[in-house]
Parts: C-alpha cells; structure tokens; sequence
C-alpha cells in the first residue's frame, strides 16, 4: 500500500466496507482483465512450433508473428486513458472483452499468416487496454484502507492466467496425443489453444455487466447520485458521502495533467528520474523473461524433450512464477524495493549464466546429456523464481512511487512504452539468436542480469515508506 493510501485509511475516517466479499468480488471482476493479459501473452507458446510448420516459416518471420501483438499492446495502453475518460471504465473493459474474443475466433480460425499476424495485434490492443483499466479502475474503486491488498490482484491475475494457459495447452495435446497438429474437433491442436480464450474473454465481458461504474468516472461526468451509491457500497455507508464526492472533485480539480514536455531535461534528453524509470522498464525485459513464456516449449523440444514434457514444465514454471509474486508481495513493504530488486539481479544472473553453461553441451541424439538436461530445467526454474519475487512485481511498484506528482502520469507512459519496446525486441530476436547460439543468447541475458546491479547500486533510491509528494 503506498503512503498516500495509508494516510487515507488512518486519517480519512472511512470505516470498513460492510460488505467486502462484495468489494472483492468487484475487483476479482475487474482483474479478469489481467487474467486475460496474462493468459493471451502465454497461450501462444502452444502454437509456436505448428505455426512454422503449417507455414513453413524461419525463425525470423516466426519471431515477427509471436511479437507483432505487443505493437497492438502499446496502442492499446497509449489510448486506453483517454478512452476511459471519455467513455467510461466499463465501456472500456467491455470493448478489450470484445476485442479479444474476436482475436480468439480470428486466431483459431486463420486462412493465412498475415491473417493470424492481424488477429494477433487485436488481441493484443485488448491486452494493452487492460493493462492500463484494470489497475486504474481498482485503484479508483478500492475502500481507502484495503487499496494496496486489492490492488495486488492484478499482478496475480496476469500469473495465474499464465499458469492456467499452460495447463489448457498440456491438456489439449495430450488429447491430441502429443502432436500440436493434430485433430481436435475439427481444428488442429494450435488452434483450439488459441480459440479457448474465448471462454475466460466472454467470462470477463460479462463480469463487466456485473460491477459498477467507477466513482471517480461518475463524477467527471456529473453523476454525483450514481457515484454516492457505489461509494456507499465500496467504503461504507456510515461515511460522509457529500464530502467524499467534495474530497474526489477537489483532488481531481488539484491534479496537474503532465505533458511529454514537462519530461525533458536540459542536456540529457529526459530528467534523470525519467532515465532511471526507462532503465527499470528496459532491464526487466532484457534478461529474458518473456522467453520463457512465448517460447519455452520450443526451447524445451529444441534440446530433446518430448513435445507433452515440454509443455508440462512450462506449466511447471508458471507454478514457480506465482509462488514467486506471493513471496513479493508479502515481502516489498517490509523488505523494501532495493533490497528485492538486487537479490532478484543476483540471483537471475546466476541462473541464467548456469542455462548457457548447460546450453553449451553438445547434444547426444538431439538430446541434451542427462546432467545438463536437468541442470537446464533447474536453473530455469530458478530464473523464473528470482524474477518474479523480485523485478516481476518491484519495477512496477517503483514505476508507480518514484517520479514526482508533476510528471507521475507523462512519465510512466514513457516506462511503460520503453517496456514493450524491450519485450518485442526480446521476443523477436530469440528464434534467430536460438538458431545462431542457444548458450550464446544465454550469455547475453546473464550479462543484462548482472548490469542491473550497479544500475539499481548507483541510479534507483529506495522509496518504501515515503510519501508520494517526497519523490523527485
């Protein structure tokens, strides 16, 4: 929970919703959006080593394929602000929910590569939109005193729709008998992982007819009625409502709309604290992580393992990812941000630097020797473990404290772009690099792993326990 919602809850006087299973149920609603997020950026995996087959593509067009949906993830999240502004948080949860069911049909159903590659940005425009609603529309709607638990939600949401992408896709080509291409109801195996989103998307369209508006959109708009009534279910109706809309008018009446322009320093381009929040964004990308999400069943299957192995110890790491977020959420307010982030550097460049070691052997039978096999699957286990407790949840808890008021919302849309930029660019050079040298990209990511730790040292101040108007 961030300072300022501490403050609230001890100084404010709001009392505890009086029913917050109902409270929670709103924002498990809301965080479907997350689970969706995390579950179409995974599901994916499946079908990579299908989709070059059907097609008989390279590495390179392969790689543009997978990625092309983060450029549909940045328009999402660059336009998703304005849109909810001016339609609503809702309106805007239910267009993603269109969205990505229509990318699931689309992307179960392909005629074409450029036809997949199209289904592909839509879901992920779907994506950026709801990794922009979610988090605002908790924050917004969440009673004072319970902000900073309930917002979590989100965070595990995206990993447990990771984890649970994984086991449908074990599942499907097990039914399939362990041929991504093989018949499934009339499709090949690919396809129905693709076309079951369809399920959790209409689930998260309909929940979205289930929750109300948030209060703070009912205000700008000038239902100050509707907004009395949500506040009353949210945060209790023994709270003084016509002071509450007071207090949320005056602050959004307060509010500085930051601009690109208030971002730029006089010699280096940005302000400083701009860089680090850059710096942030692009090292949480550059030591690897999302390979192991879009592309470990391939990795698996490209040193020997069976494809239906493959995809269990994908599940099997999306299993360590949310034990990992448990362990960072409970840890970053009593620890802090630093802290986690270098033992997090740490251990990731071990980890990573013992994968390329493995990935070195030469391979008997189109197979890794049984010693560095298991190594391989250790290490990568590890990696997974060391990220998620630690850069997986801190870079943006550190994105959502460290800049000031006056620049806070210019500059995380900078981070934030910075961020995809880094994930496609990891995400479309791995099948090339892979081809070139699987140890070799190993390498690589454990050297990124180990230049975020004079980085964080030198360049990123602790913020735990600090007011939001302390940082700059």
């Amino acid at each position: 929970m961030t300072s300022t919602a501490q403050s609230q809850a001890s100084g404010g006087g709001h009392t505890a919703p009086d029913h917050l299973g109902h409270v929670i149920f709103i924002t498990a609603a809301a965080a479907m959006g997350g689970f969706l997020f995390g579950y179409d950026s995974s599901v994916i995996n499946g079908a990579v080593e299908a989709i070059r087959d059907r097609y008989s593509i390279g590495s390179g067009t392969l790689a543009q394929v997978i990625a092309i949906a983060l450029i549909g993830c940045a328009i999402g999240a660059a336009t998703a602000g304005r849109i909810a502004d001016r339609i609503g948080r809702i309106r805007c949860m239910q267009i993603a929910a269109t969205l990505f069911t229509i990318s699931a049909v689309g992307s179960a159903l392909p005629f074409a590569l450029w036809d997949l590659a199209f289904w592909r940005i839509i879901g992920g425009f779907a994506i950026g939109m709801a990794s922009v609603i979610g988090p605002a529309y908790i924050a917004e709607v969440a009673p004072p005193a319970y902000r900073g638990r309930l917002g979590s939600f989100q965070q595990a949401a995206i990993v447990i729709g990771i984890a649970i992408s994984q086991l449908v896709n074990w599942g499907i080509l097990n039914a399939a008998h362990g041929d991504q291409r093989g018949k499934l109801m009339g499709l090949e195996a690919w396809q129905v992982m693709l076309g079951v989103m369809v399920v959790p998307a209409v689930l998260y369209g309909l929940l979205s007819f289930a929750i109300p508006e948030s209060p703070r959109f009912l205000i700008s708009v000038g239902r100050d009625a509707d907004a009395k009534k949500v506040l009353a279910d949210v945060e209790g109706k023994d709270i003084d409502l016509d002071a509450r809309v007071a207090e949320i008018e005056h602050a959004m009446r307060s509010e500085h709309k930051s601009s690109f322009k208030d971002l730029l320093g006089s010699r280096m381009g940005f302000l400083p604290i701009v860089w680090v929040g850059i710096g942030l964004s692009v090292f949480q990308q550059l030591v690897g992580i999302n390979v192991a999400f879009y592309y470990s069943s391939t990795l698996w299957q490209s040193v020997g393992i069976d494809p239906s192995s493959s995809f269990f110890y994908s599940f099997t790491t999306s299993i360590i990812n949310i034990i990992g977020t448990v362990i960072a959420m409970v840890l970053v307010d009593r620890v802090g941000r630093k802290p986690l982030a270098l033992v997090g550097s740490i251990g990731m460049a071990i980890a990573l630097a013992v994968e390329a070691w493995a990935f070195s052997a030469h391979l008997v039978d189109g197979k890794l020797p049984n010693t560095e096999g298991v190594v391989a699957l250790i290490a990568a286990h590890v990696f997974v473990l060391f990220f998620a407790l630690s850069w997986g949840v801190v870079v943006w808890v550190f994105l959502g404290e460290m800049f000031p008021n006056k620049i806070r919302a210019a500059a995380l849309g900078v981070a934030a772009a910075a961020q995809w930029i880094a994930n496609w660019a990891i995400t479309a050079s791995f099948p090339s690099l892979s081809d070139w040298n699987l140890s070799g990209t190993y390498v690589i990511y454990a050297i990124f792993a180990a230049l975020s730790i004079p980085f964080v040292l030198r360049y990123v101040k602790e913020t735990k326990g600090k007011a939001l108007e302390e940082m700059g």
